[in-house]
């Protein structure tokens, strides 16, 4: 089977916001897009509360409800829906196997508090070698969802930037790549945020050094010096900033098209695990959050 975009559906309005994205996504990729529906997801807790013929015809209609209307904004695009029976886990990370890229949705609750991350998304990111996306539904992507629907009419929209968050211990070229190919085809900005903290055996009170800040701010232009050169189209713009990258990361996605963030799979630790900075951008992230694994 050829590389797909794959997305997980099962009638939510996250699922939903998922595919649209998704469907976007696979447009601007040229691939395929795979929609993944189980029908025993979360019991189908969106479906109609009129008994179970109504709810088990519901669940297999709604699948070709969700690609008709993603037909009707991407009319050129291949969509490969897929009914399955195992559980979502087991059924999404099977699908990955052929995918680019698997996207899904993620509750949103509000701009403060951002993502609630449920259980099949944070099991299937622990256990997915490939990038994956989580999208939240809410009022500002539903609003988002109709800008988008005009840019796609048009296809001449400008888009919002994507914003890198890079940890210069480990800047892992899957995921440095992934955010400046992000950018590339959406022509957008590309911001890069690096957070550092200054050691002083005096506290917070000592005075400030430069030095260590510019250290860091040339480090963050070398890193990133090969991948300018690579996309020259691409608008960098790089901070150096002090404390943890998850506040900046946040604030920065109140404006962003996507937030692309690193999970390391290989640690001191058995397991699969989620680092801090990563943690809390997915929870309080107000835009779409790509984790991209890497050794």
């Amino acid at each position: 089977m050829s590389r797909t975009v794959t997305v997980g559906l099962d009638g939510s309005p996250q699922s939903l916001a998922a595919a649209r994205w998704a469907g976007r996504e696979a447009w601007s990729r040229r691939l395929p897009l795979r929609l993944v529906c189980a029908l025993d997801w979360h019991s189908f807790t969106y479906a109609p509360l009129t008994g179970t013929d109504t709810v088990t015809r519901w669940a297999r209609r709604m699948p070709h409800e969700a690609e008709a209307r993603l037909r009707r904004d991407h009319p050129d695009l291949r969509i490969i829906n897929e009914q399955v029976t195992r559980e979502p886990v087991t059924s999404l990370l099977a699908a990955a196997e052929d995918a680019e890229l698997l996207v899904l949705g993620s509750r949103g609750l509000s701009r403060v508090t951002g993502f609630l991350v449920g259980s099949v998304a944070l099991s299937v990111m622990a256990r997915a070698e490939l990038p994956l996306v989580l999208v939240r539904a809410d009022e500002a992507a539903e609003k988002e969802r109709r800008r988008d629907s005009a840019a796609i009419a048009s296809r001449t929209a400008a888009c919002r930037d994507v914003v890198l968050g890079l940890d210069l211990r480990r800047p892992a070229d899957p995921v440095i790549e992934f955010a400046f190919d992000a950018a590339a085809r959406r022509k957008a900005a590309l911001r890069v945020l690096h957070g550092w903290s200054r050691p002083s055996p005096y506290g917070y009170t000592a005075p400030f050094d430069a030095e260590p800040a510019v250290q860091n701010a040339s480090e963050l232009r070398d890193v990133l010096r090969p991948w300018r050169e690579k996309f020259p189209d691409v608008e960098v713009r790089e901070r150096s900033v002090i404390g943890s990258a998850a506040g900046h990361l946040v604030d920065a996605s109140a404006d962003a098209a996507l937030v692309v963030v690193g999970r390391f799979t290989h640690g001191p630790w058995p397991g699969p695990r989620i680092g801090p900075v990563t943690h809390a951008v997915l929870h309080h992230s107000a835009a779409p959050v790509a984790v991209i694994t890497h050794d």
